[in-house]
C-alpha cells in the first residue's frame, strides 16, 4: 500500500514523535496544515455540556443551545455555515466512541469532498489526542470549568468515569449534578465482552465522608469486576471493604448487568430508588420494581436475610433508567416535586421525539437545575442505558 498524493505531511507529521508533546492547539494547526486544510479550531464542552469552549485565546464560547456549532454537538453530525467573508466552516462532532468530547470547527475557502474527508480525519485524530492528555493536564480540566470546585467533587470526579459509552449493542450515559458541589453520588459504566456493567451510587450525608464512602464503592466495584467476580461477588466485595474501611458510613445503590447477546439484565438493589423500564414510548409499570435490599456497608451484616438478585430479560430498544432520589424531589418553578412521573414523561417525550440518549438527559438535567430558586437540596444522578442489538 502506497501513500496518497498528498498525504506525505501528514505521514511526516505522525511519524514526527514531536508531535506527541504539543499542545492541543498547536498540534490541530500542524496537522490541520499536514492535511491541507486552510484552519481548524477545537472546541470543547465544559463541565456542565451549556458552551463549547474554544482551545485558542481567539474565539468566544458559543452556546450548545442556540448556535449551529452546539447543533453539531447536540445531534453529532456535521454542521456548515457561511463566514459572511466568502469562506465556510464546517462544524464536526468531537467523539471518543460514544463519548462527546465537543466540536473541530475547519475553516475552508470552499467545502469539497476531499476537505470534508480530510476534516473527518482531523476530527478522529484530535479527539484521540483529548482522550489521551486530558486525565494528565490540568489545562484541558480548567478550560472546561466554569466555576471552582468544592473537594469533594473533585475527589469524586477522579473515579467517574466518561459520559458516554457504546458499541454496537448498547449504550449508556449518564449526569451528575450539582457539578462544581457533589456530596455522595457517583456512577459507573463500564463494557466488558459479555456484559454492561452499570452502578449509580448515593452515599449517606454531603460531605467528604460521603465522597470516600461513594469511591470506596466504586473502587470495590471495580476491584471486584477486574478481578473476574461475578454480580453477587461484586456485591459481597463493596460490602466488606465499606464495612471494613468505614463501617460508620453506607450507601444505596444499585448495581447490575446487562448481557450484550441476550439483553438479560440482572441486577441488585440495596436501598435505593427501583429503576425504570422505558418500551415502545412508554413506562412499563413495576416491570423493575421489587422491595429493596439493605444499603451497601455496615447496614448489610445486621440483615437476618440474605440479598436477593433480580432478572429481567429486556427486549430490543428498551431503555433502563437508574436514578438517586436528588432527581425526584427536586423542585419545579411552582414549588412542586419534579417526581417520578414528570421525570419519565420528559424521557418518554425526548425518545419520542428521536434524540439520542446522552442529549436526552443533557436537556433533562438542565432542565431540573433551571427550574431551581437555588442550588438543589441533594445531588442527582441520572444514568441510562439502551440496548439495541443488531437486527437478525
Amino acid at each position: 500500500m502506497t501513500p496518497e498524493a498528498g498525504d506525505g505531511p501528514l505521514l511526516d507529521f505522525l511519524a514526527d514523535p514531536a508531535h506527541l508533546t504539543l499542545d492541543l492547539s498547536t498540534a490541530a494547526a500542524r496537522c490541520a496544515k499536514a492535511l491541507g486544510l486552510r484552519h481548524a479550531v477545537v472546541y470543547l464542552v465544559d463541565l456542565q455540556q451549556r458552551h463549547l469552549v474554544p482551545e485558542t485565546d481567539v474565539g468566544s464560547p458559543l452556546p450548545v443551545d442556540g448556535s449551529l456549532a452546539g447543533w453539531a454537538y447536540r445531534t453529532q453530525a456535521l454542521r456548515v455555515e457561511e463566514t459572511g467573508t466568502g469562506g465556510i466552516i464546517a462544524w464536526l462532532p468531537l467523539l471518543d466512541g460514544a463519548e462527546r468530547l465537543g466540536v473541530l470547527a475547519v475553516h475552508e475557502k470552499a467545502l469539497t469532498s476531499a476537505s470534508l474527508c480530510r476534516g473527518r480525519a482531523l476530527a478522529s485524530l484530535l479527539a484521540m489526542m483529548i482522550t489521551s492528555k486530558r486525565a494528565s493536564e490540568d489545562s484541558f480540566v480548567q478550560h472546561t470549568r466554569t466555576a471552582k470546585m468544592r473537594l469533594p467533587s473533585e475527589m469524586l470526579r477522579a473515579f467517574l468515569p466518561p459520559r458516554t459509552i457504546g458499541n454496537d449493542r448498547v449504550v449508556s450515559t449518564a449526569v451528575l449534578e450539582p457539578a462544581y458541589e457533589l456530596g455522595g453520588d457517583a456512577f459507573d459504566h463500564s463494557l466488558g465482552r459479555t456484559a454492561l456493567h452499570v452502578s449509580v451510587i448515593d452515599a449517606m450525608g454531603h460531605d467528604l465522608a460521603s465522597g470516600l464512602t461513594s469511591a470506596v464503592a466504586l473502587a470495590a466495584c471495580r476491584n471486584a469486576r477486574r478481578n473476574g467476580a461475578g454480580l453477587s461477588e461484586l456485591v459481597d466485595a463493596v460490602d466488606d471493604a465499606l464495612t471494613q474501611w468505614l463501617p460508620e458510613q453506607y450507601c444505596t445503590a444499585v448495581l447490575a448487568q446487562l448481557g450484550l447477546a441476550d439483553g438479560v439484565l440482572r441486577w441488585y438493589n440495596c436501598g435505593h430508588p427501583a429503576p425504570l423500564l422505558l418500551r415502545d414510548g412508554q413506562v412499563v409499570t413495576d416491570a423493575l420494581e421489587h422491595d429493596a435490599d439493605p444499603p451497601l456497608g455496615m447496614p448489610s451484616r445486621l440483615a437476618s436475610a440474605p440479598r436477593r438478585m433480580h432478572e429481567f430479560p429486556l427486549q430490543p430498544g428498551d431503555r433502563v433508567l437508574m436514578y438517586t432520589d436528588g432527581v425526584t424531589e427536586a423542585r419545579t418553578r411552582e414549588a412542586q416535586l419534579f417526581g417520578l412521573e414528570r421525570f419519565a414523561d420528559y424521557v418518554i417525550r425526548a425518545t419520542a421525539g428521536g434524540e439520542l440518549a446522552p442529549e436526552t438527559l443533557r436537556r433533562l438535567i438542565h432542565s431540573i437545575l433551571d427550574a431551581q430558586t437555588g442550588q438543589l437540596r441533594d445531588d442527582a444522578t441520572i444514568l441510562m442505558f439502551e440496548w439495541r442489538p443488531p437486527a437478525p
